[in-house]
Formats: structure tokens, C-alpha cells, sequence
């Protein structure tokens, strides 16, 4: 390669990301079916999973922005560079709580990293509060993609979780 061919050299362009979500958090991922709201069992809020957590940490599934953090800090959206837009909603029904046991760690339009810090929650204290903890973990406009495959089992914070395809 000579001199000018270097100067002019072409930068190859990004590799395209891939569209995957890691688990938000940890415990134990279940088919979105099994989830005690009609809302999300039906998939009448997107395609996804529900995990029931082992810790009260929600990370960021993936690279992204975060769309809306809701001030009680029970849910949060977030839109990723492929396209997806992911609702995380912790617990069912804990909107009732008014923002008890959860403690925000972002804001609406901020760039988050995946395995960034959301939302920290009191599993104790929502349960004994008579709330149910499994978090759906959903893709909202997943009629926008062709296949959306889900993994289920114990995950870890950032196993794959949500495979999807354009």
C-alpha cells in the first residue's frame, strides 16, 4: 500500500449490532405466557420474557437510550440502534407503590451501556408488600420484526435472552 493509498484509505464501515437483549437481571427467565398480568401473557404489550430476579439490580439489556424512566422507578423503555423498543417493567402491579423500594440510577435520554446500572429495587420489602416480582422484559413493536426466539432458564445479568430478527 503506498503513500496516497494510505492517506485516502476508506474506513471500513461499522460491523452492524446484533439484535439481542441480555438479561436485565438475575434470576430466573420464564416463557412471557407464564406471567401472572394479562397485559404481557397475552403479548398484547410485545413479544419478550419475565424474569423473576434473585437481586433487586435491572441493567441495561443492551446498548441504547433510554426512552422513559417512569418517576416511580417500577419501570423503565429503552430504544436500541437496531431498532427495538424495550419496555422492563419491575414487578406487576407496582406502580401502586408509588416509587417505595426502587431507586433510579438514569434518566430519560440518557445513553446507556449494556450492563449499566437502571434501577435498583427491595425485593423483600415489594414482596412483603403483597406484589409480585417478576419483571417483563418486552419488545413493543416486536410486530416489526420477523422471528422474535426467546431463552428461558436461570440467566445471569447479561445472559441472551431475546434474539430477534429483521
Amino acid at each position: 500500500m503506498g503513500f496516497f493509498d494510505k492517506l485516502f484509505k476508506k474506513e471500513e464501515p461499522a460491523a452492524p449490532v446484533a439484535p439481542q437483549l441480555y438479561a436485565p437481571a438475575t434470576g430466573e427467565a420464564i416463557p412471557l405466557e407464564e406471567v401472572k398480568d394479562p397485559a404481557f401473557s397475552q403479548g398484547i404489550l410485545g413479544q419478550g420474557v419475565g424474569i423473576k430476579p434473585a437481586e433487586g439490580k435491572i441493567l441495561a439489556p443492551c446498548d441504547g437510550t433510554v426512552a422513559q424512566m417512569f418517576d416511580t422507578g417500577h419501570a423503565v423503555s429503552m430504544e436500541t440502534s437496531f431498532g427495538a423498543e424495550i419496555l422492563i417493567h419491575v414487578g406487576l402491579d407496582t406502580v401502586e407503590l408509588k416509587g417505595k423500594g426502587f431507586k433510579i440510577h438514569a434518566k430519560a435520554g440518557d445513553k446507556v451501556k449494556k450492563g449499566q446500572l437502571l434501577i435498583e429495587f427491595d425485593i423483600p420489602a415489594i414482596t412483603a408488600a403483597g406484589y409480585d416480582v417478576t419483571t417483563p422484559v418486552v419488545v413493543c413493536n416486536s410486530d416489526e420484526f420477523n422471528n422474535v426466539k426467546t431463552h428461558t432458564g436461570p440467566v445471569t445479568n447479561g445472559d441472551l435472552v431475546i434474539e430477534l430478527e429483521k
